[in-house]
C-alpha cells in the first residue's frame, strides 16, 4: 500500500496551499470531530503520520494472529502529554484506508497511563468515537452504550500492543463524552500553544 502523501510544493519548499494532516481542523462545520486513521481494523500494520514527510510511514507490525480491533488514529490540531496528537479509536461499519479523515462523534475515553522502560509514567488516553456515517453504531451516544466486554477487549489489546514495544500500558478508568471533550479542549490548547512557539 502506498503511503498517503500531501505534497508541500512542487519545488519542495515549505510553502503549501493546504494544511498537513496533523494541522487539519479538529472539527467540521457540523461539529463532528475529525479522526485521521493510521491503522485499519483487521490490519497488523500500524502506520504513523510523520509531519516532516507529510506521509504515513510504517511504524510497527503486530505479531501473526493479532490485528487492530477497530480503526485507530488521531484527532488533528491536538496534542497530548506525549507530544503526539490525541489518540482515537473509531467504531464504524467497515474499515477505511489509512489516511482517511472520518467525521465522528466522541462518546467517551479510556483513561490510561503508560511507561516506557526507564522512563516516567505519563498519561496516554484513548478517545472513543463513532463515525458520523454509520448503520451499526447509530444508537451509540455514550461509552455506556458500548458493551463492557468490548471495552475489556480494547483495553487488553492496548496492553498487548504496547508490551510488544516494551511499554507498560495501564488502563485507569472509563469516562463519558463530557470528560472526553475536556481532554480534547486541553489538547487543542496545547497544540495552539506549541504552534505559536514555532511561529
Amino acid at each position: 500500500m502506498r503511503p498517503f502523501f500531501i505534497p508541500t510544493s512542487l519545488s519542495g519548499m515549505a510553502s503549501r496551499s493546504r494544511p498537513l494532516l496533523h494541522e487539519l481542523p479538529s472539527q467540521d462545520e457540523k461539529g463532528h470531530w475529525h479522526a485521521v486513521i493510521e491503522a485499519a481494523q483487521g490490519s497488523r500494520n500500524k502506520l504513523k503520520y510523520d509531519p516532516g514527510l507529510g506521509a504515513l510511514t510504517l511504524h510497527a507490525v503486530l505479531p501473526l494472529g493479532a490485528s487492530f480491533p477497530y480503526d485507530f488514529g488521531f484527532v488533528p490540531s491536538t496534542q497530548g502529554d506525549d507530544g503526539d496528537p490525541l489518540d482515537v479509536l473509531v467504531f464504524m461499519d467497515e474499515a477505511v484506508p489509512p489516511g482517511t479523515v472520518v467525521p465522528c462523534r466522541i462518546v467517551g475515553v479510556i483513561e490510561a497511563e503508560q511507561k516506557e522502560k526507564g522512563g516516567k509514567p505519563m498519561r496516554n488516553d484513548r478517545l472513543l468515537a463513532v463515525a458520523a456515517k454509520t448503520q451499526r453504531y447509530v444508537h451509540c451516544k455514550e461509552v455506556s452504550d458500548l458493551a463492557g466486554n468490548v471495552l475489556d477487549e480494547i483495553e487488553r489489546f492496548f496492553v498487548f500492543y504496547n508490551r510488544q514495544k516494551d511499554v507498560v500500558f495501564k488502563p485507569l478508568g472509563r469516562r463519558g463524552p463530557a470528560q472526553a471533550r475536556k481532554l480534547l479542549a486541553q489538547g487543542q490548547r496545547l497544540f495552539r500553544k506549541n504552534e505559536k512557539r514555532k511561529g
